[in-house]
């Protein structure tokens, strides 16, 4: 299949989210939003963040309010969450 110039693709970065939630061991709230801060200034378009599940569930996602909150947004990304 031919890509034509006209088509579009679309990049949704998954790896803070569904990458972090089996990652086996906590990663600092700090390291997380310096990550999606360089992230956010590779050329995506768009990034998933985290999500907002229950902490027993998902412990590694705990912080998800503190980390979308400290992001630095970059024009042009879309942030999202589950």
């Amino acid at each position: 299949m031919l890509i034509r110039p006209s088509d579009r693709i679309h990049i949704q970065e998954v790896g803070m989210r569904d990458g972090l939630q089996s990652a086996g061991q906590f990663v600092e709230t700090e390291d997380k939003v310096r990550l999606l801060n360089r992230l956010s200034k590779t050329g995506l378009s768009k990034i998933e963040v985290t999500s907002f599940v229950s902490p027993k569930a998902v412990p590694l996602l705990a912080d998800a309010e503190t980390v979308l909150s400290a992001i630095d947004r970059e024009s042009g990304v879309v942030y999202t969450a589950l």
